[in-house]
């Protein structure tokens, strides 16, 4: 990207990316935008983020709007992320579910799942729970979800380099859940990887998903603004069962909603339970 990014360009950026999948960029971001789309420009021989406008505003650019959306919701993940939410669900919702699921999976939906790593943990305190109670929670499905395609295809793989395998994962289960690719990395078992299904998933667009037991969506709503953000945690309330539960990431509250959650103190951390 050859010229500085104006103001109105800016703005109009701005404006297609909260339309395209409703993340709201800040003011002075305009360092981040050219970082994320200066491979993109390159590419197609565009030298301002005006010129990208100008393409995507064309008809049969599906493409290359998917690229620029990809490029801005693209985020690093770890491991275990704040370790309250799989301590509450190994010390609460778990030994909870085994009591009331005779019959019926639990079902389990990690939102902005990014490359995998959410899911995945999840994963390893389900199957560290089933081994402490043998026979109990035999069924459990984790849909996990994520507007990328590209960290979806990550996730999917379920292979990650050492570099990855470092952010929050301990030694032990490494041993335990990973094998030695061929590459030098690491790979998920196949046990664990046959637990989670990926999906490509828009979280302003409608939601066919089923219903679930429990719903991951951390650290995503601090993108959208606030009426979008009512408006996604109304319908994932819709996509809970009867007394399931949402948790949300570290930063984040429902500030409002009283008709259809109820918050759940679980010292530390706080999780809401639907209505």
């Amino acid at each position: 990207m050859k010229a500085e990014i104006t103001p109105q360009e800016y703005e109009a950026f701005k404006t297609f990316l909260q339309d395209a999948c409703g993340i709201l960029l800040g003011e002075n971001k305009q360092y981040l935008v050219k970082s994320r789309l200066r491979r993109i420009l390159e590419e197609n021989e565009l030298d301002s983020l005006g010129k990208l406008l100008e393409r995507l505003r064309r008809p049969g650019r599906a493409n290359l709007r998917e690229t620029v959306i990809d490029a801005m919701t693209t985020n690093e993940t770890l491991w275990f992320r704040d370790n309250h939410p799989f301590r509450i669900l190994q010390e609460k919702l778990l030994p909870e579910f085994a009591e009331r699921k005779t019959t019926q999976p639990l079902r389990v939906w990690s939102a902005a799942c990014s490359t995998g790593q959410e899911p995945y943990s999840v994963g390893m305190v389900v199957e560290e729970f089933r081994r402490q109670r043998p026979g109990r929670l035999r069924d459990v499905k984790i849909t996990a979800t994520d507007i990328s395609k590209s960290v979806l295809e990550v996730a999917r793989r379920g292979e990650y380099e050492m570099i990855a395998i470092g952010r929050g994962l301990s030694p032990e289960r490494q041993r335990q859940f990973f094998t030695p690719s061929l590459n030098g990395g690491w790979q998920i078992k196949p046990q664990l990887r046959s637990m989670v299904e990926f999906k490509e998933l828009n979280l302003l667009e409608r939601y066919m998903l089923g219903k679930f037991d429990i719903v991951l969506c951390r650290n995503v709503l601090i993108y959208f603004s606030a009426d979008l953000k009512k408006d996604i945690l109304t319908r994932i309330h819709a996509a809970l069962n009867p007394g399931g539960y949402l948790i949300l990431g570290a930063s984040e509250s429902l500030n409002g909603l009283p008709d259809l959650y109820e918050m759940v103190q679980c010292h530390p951390g706080i999780i809401y339970r639907k209505k």
